[in-house]
């Protein structure tokens, strides 16, 4: 009976199946250590400069994204804001949050206007409020992951998402997120290391389009018509 692990026994097959030698130590060895080290590749000009920079072309491209975008002191402005968002642009105010600790922790009760429940979304809700793990200076993309305090129908279902976002969690680049997603879901004390990553990673860059017919942009034919950000200004004064 093979003392392998499963992944080992089912790379074995496949190397039998192309009739390929198990590996040497040294090819091993070689290999383990490409993967630990994670090498970044190579990182477009708008992803760089300093992090004051980065927020602001986070901005500009989310808008050029066909997202809007508002700016907040701090993180208990949030409620406020997607009041005045929803109120502003004749939306419903019934809203669905994600179950995350951080944003049903906010004090929604003070917006007298909003009714508020939390879960994953069903297909007659029409406002989904959820936090997001990262946003992408480079393209304007929100980095949203699954998992069962951040249900995936949320990002999709409703016609308008509004996402919290603190400046903080703004990279230059996709490569920042990678090393961010790996250092927040590293298993420790696991032989040989190891990442416990999400089932879904969700990048979101505007609102859901598509152009099938006749090369028309429709917005919302598969997702989010609108896509409105609340970008919380937790760094004011650093770069």
């Amino acid at each position: 009976m093979s003392t392998g692990s499963d992944r080992d026994n089912i790379l074995g097959a496949i190397r039998q199946s192309l009739g390929r030698p198990a590996l040497t130590a040294d090819a091993q060895k070689g290999l383990d250590e490409h993967i630990a080290t994670h090498r970044s590749n190579l990182v477009p000009a708008r992803g760089l400069g300093g992090h004051e920079v980065l927020v602001q072309r986070f901005q500009e491209m989310a808008v050029a994204a066909a997202c809007t975008v508002v700016v907040v002191a701090d993180e208990a402005a949030v409620p406020g804001a997607v009041s005045d968002y929803l109120r502003g642009n004749n939306l419903p105010t019934q809203v669905t949050l994600a179950p995350d600790d951080w944003l049903t922790g906010l004090d929604w009760d003070s917006q007298s206007l909003l009714e508020t429940k939390t879960g994953a979304a069903g297909i007659d809700d029409l406002v989904s409020v959820t936090p997001a793990f990262a946003g992408v200076a480079e393209t304007g993309t929100l980095v949203a992951l699954s998992g069962p305090k951040h249900p995936t129908t949320l990002n999709f279902v409703p016609d308008n998402h509004v996402v919290a976002l603190r400046a903080s969690q703004v990279v230059g680049a996709y490569e920042e997120v990678w090393t961010r997603l790996r250092e927040a879901n590293q298993i420790s004390g696991k032989e040989g290391g190891g990442f416990n990553m999400p089932r879904n990673i969700n990048m979101i860059t505007g609102p859901s389009r598509t152009a099938d017919i006749a090369l028309t942009i429709e917005l919302g034919a598969h997702g989010p018509r609108n896509l409105h950000i609340v970008l919380i200004d937790d760094q004011a004064g650093q770069d």
